[in-house]
């Protein structure tokens, strides 16, 4: 049951050994809750997701932790602007978040902590840095990280602290004893009605990153194997992240840490700052949900993915592939014996080697070709076998768990409906039977015009969706 992943930390591929053997204890950053996640949130999510089921598969116990900021100055920002309170605003888009992720085929993880649950942890946390020398108190009231006196500071980004400093800069008012020093506690006026908690440190509330520390610390303990989340999470926030618990705990932090890859659009990164992206409901109002959760695995999870029209169409197309031959077979409910599927070696190969999803698919195809011929065969004891161990793989991936038929026609958003396509397909069998040759060729070319294609068997006709509207 061994495998490799890239760790961002050692920056090499790594045979991965968990502290606890046949156990896996892994922490994702979430989101912040201030509006709707983006189709680059879901690209992230995704991915963890997925290597979560794979890993469970090969029979490891997995601890998966995704936690939920929903204190932070953005949703503060949110929530004035709105004229609601903060929970109000959160709350509401977490079942966002829920909803979203749900439709995208991501399982709910095991533990999902927020920070306005864990403040006491992160006060704990703070005053212990302080005793340490690793954090000070300033005038105002704010509690700063001291960066010089963490010797490894920027192992994880490979930035190196003097060109820190020579890139950084004191504000006007700013009660930093260093340029690169960071936020563990964010004083605030209760008289004024500012978001805060009462604590040993005053009256505030927490900076970003000590909520993801103290969080850790909370649901998996001072040390753990995994930490992942999007790659623009590596600095500051997973460097701060390293400084504050390592100096703190006195132990390391994460054995592994696992970055997804950016979406980008026009060449750039998909993001709320840059204003380029598209929620997840954007994107699902107009493709099916499993057609963009297969897009979103198609490519590896490191790689950098460019969100297209072209690239959605083209992951429609792979999946009518694999349904085209699961059609006309009937369904066993049986994947048991995965193991003894002529894809399964390739498959756990890919899977194993940094959860290769993009090869692991590719090894599914010959399955795909392996089912045609038994078809054409008519060996149908076979055809029942080896799509029931299609499904089965499928199920690892998050896809192909629906009926073939009910993907064909109720899978698209093409403005041609179901009925009307087999209405048509009715007149074009007439018109063959009227010998009307033309008339059936031309109710052919028109359903392709509209992206539905039809495929002439001994069952009779079936047609798919070949693109969008």
């Amino acid at each position: 049951m061994n495998f490799k992943l890239y760790s961002t930390l050692a920056r090499s591929k790594q045979d991965f050994t968990p502290l606890t053997p046949g156990e896996i204890r892994m922490y994702v950053c979430g989101m912040t809750v201030y509006d709707y996640c983006h189709i680059g949130h879901g690209r992230a999510f995704v991915a963890f997701d997925l290597i979560v089921r794979f890993l469970r598969f090969m029979g490891w116990k997995v601890t998966y932790v995704r936690n939920i900021t929903d204190v932070d100055d953005k949703i503060i920002q949110r929530a004035k602007e709105n004229g609601e309170s903060c929970e109000e605003l959160s709350g509401r888009f977490i079942a966002a978040m829920q909803e979203d992720f749900g439709a995208l085929g991501i399982l709910p993880p095991d533990h999902e902590p927020k920070a306005t649950d864990h403040i006491d942890q992160i006060v704990a946390m703070t005053e212990k840095l302080m005793e340490l020398g690793y954090a000070y108190k300033a005038s105002n009231g704010d509690v700063y990280y001291r960066v010089a006196k963490f010797a490894e500071y920027g192992k994880l980004s490979g930035r190196n602290p003097e060109e820190l400093l020579a890139g950084a800069r004191i504000e006007v008012g700013d009660q930093k004893e260093d340029p690169r020093d960071f936020v563990l506690w964010k004083s605030a006026d209760e008289n004024e009605g500012e978001v805060g908690w009462s604590s040993t440190l005053g009256y505030g509330r927490p900076g970003w990153h000590i909520e993801c520390s103290a969080m850790c610390k909370h649901s998996l303990g001072d040390s753990f194997d995994i930490h992942g989340g999007g790659e623009d999470l590596q600095f500051p926030h997973h460097e701060n992240e390293i400084a504050q618990s390592e100096a703190a705990n006195g132990v390391g932090f994460a054995n592994y840490w696992v970055h997804a890859g950016p979406l980008r659009i026009d060449g750039e990164k998909m993001s709320k700052s840059l204003n380029n992206f598209f929620t997840i409901r954007d994107v699902l109002d107009r493709y099916p949900t499993e057609v963009v959760r297969f897009f979103l695995i198609s490519s590896h999870y490191r790689s950098p993915i460019s969100y297209s029209e072209d690239n959605l169409i083209e992951a429609q197309n792979g999946l009518q592939r694999f349904y085209q031959a699961m059609r006309h077979v009937p369904d066993s409910g049986d994947a048991s014996n995965l193991s003894e599927s002529l894809a399964y070696e390739a498959f756990v190969a890919a899977m194993s080697d940094d959860f290769n999803s993009r090869e692991a698919i590719a090894s599914l195809y010959a399955l795909v070709d392996q089912i045609n011929a038994t078809k054409s065969a008519e060996d149908l004891d076979l055809a029942v076998k080896l799509v029931g161990e299609l499904r089965g793989f499928g199920k690892i991936l998050g896809i192909l768990q629906q009926d073939a038929e009910s993907f064909f026609q109720a899978g698209s958003t093409a403005d041609i409906s179901a009925e009307d396509i087999e209405q048509l397909i009715s007149e074009r069998q007439q018109a063959k039977l009227d010998k009307d040759y033309a008339r059936a060729d031309q109710i052919r070319q028109d359903l392709a015009e509209q992206g539905v294609q039809l495929d002439d068997s001994r069952e009779g006709t079936s047609w798919r969706r070949t693109n969008q509207s």
